[in-house]
């Protein structure tokens, strides 16, 4: 397959959206979202293995990678508006939104506030709340609200390998290589301070599981047996909230499953997209992408 197009698009906010685009225009399309502080080149060990059939695009959303990074606007219900102008100032359909960490948190954001705009969602390492995680919310009281410019590359690398479920040695069944985490380590400090204080402010501040039962899309849920970050209770809550939602647990994987078994994770993508025209398969409503 041919590397991703690499370009940018300008909304008519002024924001400028950094994205990554690949595949063909007759299959469905797929957007990706990734977390805090990673940009579209989260995706990037995944993109080999997708149907080339697949019109996918994944995002760098504000703040990140090459994108604009405004002075505030970092919460989840921010960045879903930004997405909807995308997906409208793209002329897109209806997408399958993928959404990792914070993505997926976006990326249910997008389907409560903005339907018309969604196919369907998948989630990895997808969060039901950040604030009721005690571990979480003192590290950014204690690490990242006093953060300040130049963000040390020692945080940026320890953030990154404490998604993973085993330490890196580019050996094993999930095995991620000291190169990866160079390149998503370096895509963290494209994030200026203020984005990493706002970007983790806004998630902790975000409520987005009161509207869950409003989404009418299918949802997959993708959670790693060896997340250090979100428990499997989080799946359950979202699992019981989700109308159309299915589970599965990838026993093994860490927060960060899509780098330690990319394959792996784009043929569980494969599986979910191809099901949503099956027959029976619930049918999407009309609808236009809204930006309001």
């Amino acid at each position: 397959m041919p590397a991703a197009l690499v370009h940018t698009l300008r909304l008519p906010s002024g924001l400028l959206l950094e994205l990554a685009e690949q595949g063909g225009l007759g299959g469905p399309t797929v957007l990706m979202l990734h977390g805090v502080t990673d940009s579209w080149r989260s995706f990037e060990p995944v993109l080999p293995f997708v149907d080339p059939a697949w019109h996918v695009i994944a995002l760098s959303l504000r703040g990140h990678g090459a994108s604009s990074k405004p002075a505030d606007g970092y919460t989840p219900a921010h960045m879903a508006g930004d997405v909807a102008q995308f997906i409208a100032a793209m002329e897109l359909p209806p997408v399958v939104v993928v959404g990792h960490s914070m993505g997926a948190t976006v990326a249910l954001r997008l389907a409560v506030d903005h339907p018309g705009c969604v196919r369907a969602v998948a989630g990895l390492g997808t969060f039901a709340s950040f604030r009721d995680k005690s571990d979480l919310v003192d590290w950014v009281r204690s690490t990242i609200d006093p953060l300040a410019d130049p963000v040390p590359r020692e945080l940026a690398d320890e953030f990154q390998r404490s998604t993973l479920a085993q330490s890196v040695t580019g050996e094993g069944e999930f095995s991620v290589s000291e190169a990866l985490i160079g390149s998503m380590t370096d895509q963290s400090l494209k994030a200026p301070a203020r984005v990493w204080r706002r970007g983790f402010a806004g998630l902790l501040d975000d409520d987005v599981a009161d509207g869950l039962h409003r989404v009418r899309v299918p949802v997959l849920l993708l959670h790693g047996g060896r997340d250090a970050f979100v428990p499997a209770a989080d799946l359950t809550r979202l699992t019981a909230a989700l109308p159309q939602a299915q589970a599965h647990t990838w026993a093994g994987a860490g927060h960060a499953m899509h780098w330690e078994q990319p394959a792996r994770f784009a043929a569980l993508l494969g599986d979910f997209v191809g099901a949503l025209d099956r027959p029976g398969a619930p049918a999407t409503e009309d609808a236009t992408c809204s930006t309001s």
